[in-house]
């Protein structure tokens, strides 16, 4: 194989994996394969892939991505063409770490806020502003917004605290649910809970050639951790910017 192989198999995964976000901190993948000279033959044992500030090109942000995958097979000669081309599907074990800052930033984002958008409060268009995320000490999300309805020219505060969890895998879902401010403030609120939960199928959000789903979410300190698979059929290609 030479000196570095492994190496050589590294950095091209890390690269593959790089030019799919706009941009990152920090992004390591680690070859696993023993001996070394199975590589010839685009047998690996594994690799461990480790991101931190991982920006994807529609603005959301993720703090941490890992992602452990075993009994890799790749083509090769691939390699030397910067591409990572595998011979069969792998699924990988997967930790996504999002901090407060990062909830907050993703509702803000023009693809997040146009996806609000599309929902209508009897019959009027809604414009959101100033949306913020944080974690309480109950262990709760509370997501608070200034809603335009219509031609109203004062905004509604929102105001919600839920729980989040996760159904058939595939579902994030928010639950046990409040609503604060007055009557009209928690229909508006209450309409936008109903669209947000339509909206967060995982299979909307995967890139092509995956598969992600979540066996369970847990809230640490003031972040959210997501454990779950991603079944990894290709490396999809990567975007321009």
């Amino acid at each position: 194989m030479g000196q570095g192989g492994d190496q050589v198999i590294s950095k091209a995964v890390t690269a593959a994996i790089a030019a799919l976000f706009k941009q990152t901190e920090s992004l390591e993948a680690a070859v696993r394969a023993e001996p070394i000279a199975k590589l010839l033959q685009g047998s690996i044992d594994g690799f461990d892939l480790v991101g931190t500030g991982l920006r994807m090109y529609n603005g959301l942000r993720i703090e941490v991505m890992e992602l452990y995958l075993q009994a890799i097979s790749i083509d090769f000669g691939a390699i030397f063409k910067g591409q990572v081309t595998l011979r069969r599907a792998v699924e990988a074990t997967m930790r996504v770490v999002l901090t407060e800052e990062d909830l907050t930033t993703s509702f803000n984002t023009p693809f997040v806020v146009g996806k609000l958008e599309l929902i209508e409060y009897q019959g009027k268009p809604m414009k959101f502003q100033q949306t913020t995320m944080a974690v309480q000490a109950n262990r709760k999300l509370k997501l608070e917004s200034r809603v335009l309805v219509g031609d109203q020219p004062e905004p509604l505060q929102l105001s919600i605290e839920a729980g989040i969890d996760v159904e058939d895998r595939r579902r994030i879902q928010f639950v046990d649910v409040t609503y604060g401010g007055d009557g009209e403030s928690q229909s508006v609120a209450q309409a936008m809970i109903a669209h947000v939960n339509g909206l967060m199928n995982l299979d909307k959000f995967a890139l092509d050639g995956t598969q992600l789903r979540v066996d369970k979410i847990r809230i640490r300190g003031s972040k959210l951790v997501f454990y779950g698979t991603a079944n990894i059929e290709q490396f999809p290609e990567a975007r321009k910017a």
